[in-house]
């Protein structure tokens, strides 16, 4: 016979293991239900207590409170003393938040302690929140197994069954097998949604972006992170770690502008959820992202208190990956030696290396401490490539006695080949041996492509991933950098610019992630090349590399600094004379002195213009080297800032088809010449008075040619199937994020990165639109935005495009007058560089570039 008391106590243990099941999925009706037992079951009553508790402990993790959740369990584990399962499953709970909460090795010990008292279906429940834990350790591979183990007995769980497929598909997304992490995300979303988990669904869609730009695949990873952000608004703090896993990729895929916006938003919503786990790897990301973006200073703050953070969480063994993000941009920071550039190692090596020691010492110091510290925590390939680092920084600041043990520690450690190939140049280079430092970075650039090499398959090892996670370092790009600065060590000795140009173009086919080209000593140039012009740093020293008919030459230009200064004062005097021309049509009939204003900007900027003319072209003679004729075709390879000048208005230039490229390739190939009549589409965007006219200017400019919708479909559509595009819309570029600049269309915008997966760019595409040609070259090969992104497509798919787009604000009449001309040239049988010169020059309208391949025909004369 029961009692009532019995009775009760069933009947508040059935409404406690209801309430954990609701938890999934209505929390806040769980959270009540979960309340009003607790409100009945006191005294006698410990196991409902207990399993109440559990409930309103998982509501608030849903809800997403981690610290309330913790809280919660705590007192579910007090609450069911005598009933053993009942804590061990308060403890298996307990495991995922305390992970999350920034103790997953904790979390790990409360899974030890839990697995006594659990079996059968809890076990395999368990085994799914320790996965969590092993996630956040790095340690994926076990993670995987404790998910195969799980999924297989909880066919009658959906809910722990898609956390099971959920989590394998990150860890799997972390060795980068990324068929396997998609088809798990896929099942997790399919099972949740068929059981009504639809937050569970959204997690796993939020992860997609991540997998996508892992995968290098940034256009799709985008457009994921835009479905998925609109199903997670209601989660911030699902949102948030969504925005940290993408913005992670990102900065792997050199994109740390997008990065850092991203986790902006990222890091206050994960303080405000308590989510601690998550919070110092957002805030390593985004130290990294403002070191890659330049802004050390940023990083070194933003990084310290991530490593404050995590010591307070004791995981110890990321405390060394903090710690050199913080030593990265203390470097970064820290000035050369005066005339570090202008002396050789090898002299730097027999003065003994002392001068400047005193100085360097500390930060070479706590260097190499860091990459003993790496090493004993298991990053054996972080700590390679910062003991490098060190021993490149001792070099730097003049302490060669520092450097020289730990070049050959690195040289005989180091397992990946790029990383010991670079020690042994380097010391070649200290020993005055400049053929054989530049023959071990050639070999070293080689491994990078060689097959199970750098780029090969990436090696299923922590250290990888800790690398590509927080590793403020692009080894392989360093190593090409390294390259070109010896071939220009070589130059000054011998004159041999071409080998300056061989590693200017290795330098920038590896930052785009290309194999390096082919030699350019022995090539012979295409007829019609015209004359090749370009430039590369060391420093703050700029030179010029031209080559032509006659050879290569090479020029000393002077700083860098005061040319991207100079670039600057001249997009400011040209964006404020398109400002004072807009008013100025307003105010027809102002005071006279007010008519004056246009021509005394343009009298400022002109100064500035043959100021930096001087200083780039004419002072130096780099136009009448290497048997350039007088007003032939210019291609102007540019470096960081100096890609958003508007090349063709410097006095040497004007009048001249000039093309501006992100490297040299598209001069070096030969030219196919036209293929008979192109087909020219041209389309009309909002908010515009003339662009109307001018698309339908362009329609009737070609013997074949028709205007298309403004919509984001029919202009990637019109992108696959025009060998012309003309765009006539109001463009925006964004610095902080580049691939995030934008055309606005009638059904809204089309962004840079809508551009990456189409399968055909047009030969030309004029973007007649503000700032659509502006650049932000974060490394030199890499010019992002919108005219970067159509020609980066076109390069994918083996084509040479050309791009013709301003640089600065164009007023939409002036761009009518100027393309009007522009097309009736172009239709005669005129390259687009020559087009864009000839009607610049005859309607004063300054502001448009012609990018990349601008100097062939695309109608026979």
């Amino acid at each position: 016979m029961t009692s009532s008391g019995d009775q009760l106590d069933v009947d508040l243990l059935d409404r406690a293991e209801a309430a954990v099941r609701l938890s999934a999925t209505d929390p806040r009706l769980a959270l009540g239900e979960a309340r009003a037992v607790l409100d009945l079951a006191t005294g006698a009553y410990g196991e409902a207590a207990s399993v109440a508790l559990r409930a309103a402990a998982l509501a608030a993790r849903e809800l997403g409170d981690l610290e309330l959740a913790g809280e919660r369990l705590e007192e579910a584990i007090a609450a069911g003393r005598g009933f053993p399962r009942r804590v061990a499953q308060a403890r298996m709970s307990l495991v995922t938040v305390r992970a999350q909460l920034g103790d997953p090795e904790g979390g790990l010990r409360l899974a030890d302690l839990a697995e006594r008292d659990l079996a059968g279906a809890d076990l395999a429940r368990l085994g799914v929140q320790r996965s969590v834990a092993l996630i956040l350790l790095g340690r994926h591979e076990e993670a995987i197994r404790h998910c195969d183990r799980a999924i297989g007995l909880l066919d009658d769980d959906p809910r722990f069954r898609a956390g099971g497929l959920l989590n394998r598909g990150l860890a799997h997304t972390y060795l980068d097998q990324y068929g396997e992490a998609e088809a798990d995300l896929a099942e997790c979303a399919r099972v949740a949604r068929s059981a009504g988990l639809d937050h569970v669904a959204m997690l796993a869609e939020g992860n997609l972006p991540f997998v996508a730009a892992r995968r290098g695949d940034i256009a799709a990873a985008f457009a994921r992170y835009r479905a998925a952000e609109a199903t997670l608004f209601g989660f911030p703090e699902r949102l948030a770690v969504m925005r940290t896993d993408f913005a992670e990729a990102l900065v792997a895929a050199r994109l740390p502008g997008e990065a850092r916006t991203l986790l902006e938003q990222a890091v206050p919503e994960l303080v405000a959820a308590g989510a601690q786990a998550a919070l110092p790897g957002a805030r390593l990301l985004l130290a990294q992202a403002a070191l890659l973006a330049g802004d050390a200073p940023l990083a070194e703050t933003t990084a310290r208190t991530a490593l404050a953070e995590l010591d307070a969480q004791g995981r110890t063994a990321w405390l060394p990956l903090a710690r050199e993000v913080v030593l990265r941009a203390r470097l970064a920071e820290t000035p050369a030696p005066p005339a570090a550039h202008a002396r050789d190692a090898a002299a730097e090596a027999q003065a003994g290396g002392s001068r400047n020691a005193a100085g360097a010492e500390s930060l070479v110091t706590d260097l190499v401490a860091c990459a003993d510290d790496l090493a004993a925590c298991g990053w054996p390939g972080a700590s390679a490539a910062l003991r490098l680092t060190a021993a490149a920084a001792a070099v730097r600041l003049g302490a060669i006695t520092t450097a020289r043990p730990q070049l050959d520690r690195v040289a005989a450690t180091a397992t990946r080949p790029l990383v010991r190939w670079h020690a042994v140049a380097i010391r070649h280079r200290l020993d005055g041996d400049l053929d054989r430092a530049l023959a071990a970075t050639a070999r070293g650039i080689e491994a990078v492509h060689a097959p199970g090499g750098d780029a090969g398959p990436r090696d299923r090892d922590v250290a990888w991933d800790a690398e590509l996670r927080v590793h403020a370092a692009r080894p392989a790009e360093d190593l090409a950098a390294f390259g070109l600065e010896i071939a220009l060590d070589r130059a000054r000795r011998t004159g041999d610019a071409r080998t300056v140009l061989e590693w200017a173009e290795r330098w920038r086919a590896v930052v785009r992630g290309a194999a390096a080209p082919t030699s350019v000593l022995h090539c012979v140039l295409p007829a019609g090349a015209g004359l090749l012009v370009e430039l590369v740093r060391r420093g703050d020293d700029l030179f010029a590399v031209t080559a032509g008919s006659e050879g290569c030459a090479l020029r000393a230009l002077g700083s860098y600094q005061a040319a991207v200064e100079a670039t600057v004062r001249i997009r400011y005097g040209l964006r404020r004379r398109a400002l004072l021309d807009t008013l100025l049509d307003t105010l027809r009939d102002a005071p006279s002195d007010a008519g004056d204003l246009p021509g005394v900007v343009d009298e400022g900027t002109a100064r500035e213009l043959s100021a930096l003319d001087r200083a780039l072209l004419s002072g130096p003679g780099t136009l009448t080297s290497a048997g350039s004729r007088p007003g032939g075709p210019v291609t102007v390879v540019p470096t960081g800032a100096l890609c958003t000048l508007p090349w063709p208005l410097l006095p040497s230039l004007r009048g001249r088809p000039v093309s501006v490229a992100a490297d040299a390739a598209a001069w070096l190939a030969p030219r196919p010449g036209p293929a008979g009549v192109p087909l020219v589409l041209s389309l009309a965007g909002p908010g515009l008075d003339h662009a109307a006219a001018e698309a339908d200017m362009v329609a009737t400019a070609h013997a074949r040619a028709r205007r298309v919708g403004a919509t984001r479909a029919e202009a990637l559509r019109a992108l696959e199937r025009a060998d012309v595009l003309h765009v006539a819309a109001h463009g925006m570029f964004s610095p902080r994020g580049p691939m995030l600049s934008q055309i606005t269309l009638d059904d809204g915008p089309l962004m840079a990165y809508d551009l990456l997966t189409a399968r055909r760019i047009p030969r030309l595409v004029v973007l007649s639109a503000c700032d659509a040609g502006m650049a932000h070259a974060p490394v030199d090969g890499a010019a992002l935005g919108l005219a970067g992104a159509f020609l980066d497509s076109a390069a994918r798919n083996g084509d040479a495009a050309c791009v013709v787009a301003g640089v600065v604000p164009v007023r939409d009449d002036e761009a009518l007058t100027l393309m009007t001309l522009f097309h009736t040239l172009l239709a005669e049988g005129r390259s687009p560089a020559e087009a864009l010169a000839q009607a610049s020059e005859k309607t004063a309208v300054p502001g448009f570039v012609c990018f990349g391949a601008g100097d062939e025909p695309l109608v026979a004369r």
